[in-house]
């Protein structure tokens, strides 16, 4: 009676889960549809009849952009196909095609004589020039009393004169720009020209009343600059005792002189220890031209004999601040030469005589005592002394007009005051206090010229 009651109760059906049956490996549940209700039974027989298809008929849409009519910008650096982002490669395209692209090889320099000579009683003077390399290949050197001449050839050693019977000394030489003439100035205040070849004096000139410390040849002309402040005139052409020509414009001693110019026009550098630099014009009544009468009014203009009032040089320049003894001319671009100062300025500066006016200045560091510019290249060499700042004695090899420094040679032990080149352009040699000559390979040879043997110490002599 009770079980009847609680029937009519509920109409649902208990629903038990199947109980699975494992066949073949598959798990299904067991008579699944007898365990549903009467209206799902129905829906599920209605249904297992045919596939339908779902409502919603697309499940995934593809659309294609719409075209605009300005292109969208591309980031910054994507707008090319070499752009850094596309590269394949971690280097940047910059450092890529610097190793890449062909490098200019840095000129090697050594940095050891490949020669050194012993040359005792060599002056430890600043003012002084007791050294000149001839285009005969021939080296002079002023020791003491005397002149020795060394042969870059042979290597042999000759007296060329001594001046100690007239108890004179030797402060400067210069050998003319082609042949073997050699002038040498001596303390007494003379001039003496001598053959070297033949060995004997050709003119003997008195003109100054105090040491020669500067010679300088234009042609037939030797000038020399004297510690009486003047500059004077000789040609070697005449017998007279007297100078054709005589500047007097320096304020203290004359130390520097060198003759250059532009084109076609021969101009006179002379430096002094007033700390001033000067050009004189060999122009009008000038060198090579004296026959007439001079024309002291003219800029350029050179007085006759010791008529020296009124000649003014073409340019003068003040900027230095210490005595200019070094001075050197560019053999490649005509006009431009180069001045270095003395132990208060230590500087290069680079000069233009056509327009008159400074190009550069380098501070050096320390006392420039000599100059001189290749033969070869765009190059120029600078000899030093006293330094306060950087090493001291050196010898610099400088590129122009970057005024990079290609190398320092050392070995000096003592101020650089000498300085001459070879006549091929290749090899210079430097003397210093401490009385040694040192011969290196400085700058490179012309194209078809001969090779010169590897640097390094091959030998040792002396110079007497």
């Amino acid at each position: 009676m009770l079980s009847r009651e609680l029937a009519d109760d509920d109409e649902t059906p208990i629903v038990r889960p199947a109980t699975p049956v494992r066949t073949s490996g598959i798990t299904t549940p067991l008579a699944l549809s007898t365990a549903l209700p009467s209206s799902a039974a129905s829906v599920s027989s209605s249904t297992s009849g045919a596939p339908t298809t779902p409502t919603r008929k697309r499940v995934f849409t593809f659309q294609t952009p719409p075209r605009s009519t300005t292109p969208l910008p591309l980031p910054l650096g994507h707008d090319t196909p070499l752009a850094s982002a596309y590269a394949t490669s971690p280097i940047k395209a910059s450092t890529s095609t610097f190793l890449t692209s062909p490098q200019r090889q840095l000129r090697s320099v050594c940095k050891t004589p490949f020669r050194v000579l012993d040359a005792p009683e060599l002056t430890d003077d600043f003012y002084l020039n007791l050294v000149d390399w001839s285009t005969t290949n021939v080296l002079g050197v002023g020791l003491g009393s005397a002149v020795y001449l060394w042969s870059a050839k042979t290597a042999q050693v000759t007296k060329l004169c001594d001046l100690q019977a007239s108890n004179d000394a030797i402060t400067s030489l210069s050998w003319v720009q082609r042949g073997s003439v050699l002038a040498v100035g001596t303390f007494n205040g003379g001039v003496e020209v001598w053959d070297a070849v033949r060995n004997v004096r050709i003119r003997r000139y008195d003109g100054h009343a105090h040491r020669v410390g500067a010679l300088a040849w234009n042609e037939s002309t030797v000038s020399s600059g004297s510690r009486d402040r003047k500059i004077c005139h000789w040609d070697v052409r005449e017998r007279g005792k007297r100078p054709y020509a005589t500047l007097l414009a320096h304020r203290q001693e004359v130390c520097g002189l060198k003759w250059g110019g532009g084109t076609g026009v021969r101009q006179l550098a002379s430096g002094g220890n007033d700390n001033k630099l000067m050009i004189w014009d060999a122009r009008g009544s000038g060198v090579g031209a004296h026959g007439g009468n001079a024309n002291p009014g003219v800029n350029g203009g050179l007085a006759n004999g010791d008529a020296g009032a009124g000649v003014v040089p073409v340019w003068k320049w003040h900027e230095h601040s210490a005595a200019v003894k070094a001075i050197a001319w560019n053999p490649h671009v005509p006009g431009v030469f180069v001045s270095g100062g003395g132990t208060q300025d230590k500087k290069m500066r680079f000069w233009n005589t056509m327009v008159g006016s400074m190009l550069a200045e380098v501070d050096t560091g320390s006392q420039v005592c000599n100059l001189t510019w290749s033969k070869t290249s765009q190059e120029l060499v600078s000899t030093h002394g006293y330094s306060s700042t950087s090493g001291s004695n050196l010898i610099c090899i400088w590129k122009y007009p970057s005024m990079d420094m290609v190398a320092t040679l050392s070995g000096h032990t003592a101020r650089v005051l000498y300085l001459a080149m070879s006549p091929d352009g290749q090899t210079i040699v430097t003397g210093a206090g401490d009385e040694t000559l040192r011969f290196w390979n400085a700058f490179p040879r012309k194209r078809g010229g001969e090779a010169r043997p590897a640097s390094a110490v091959t030998s040792w002599g002396s110079i007497r």
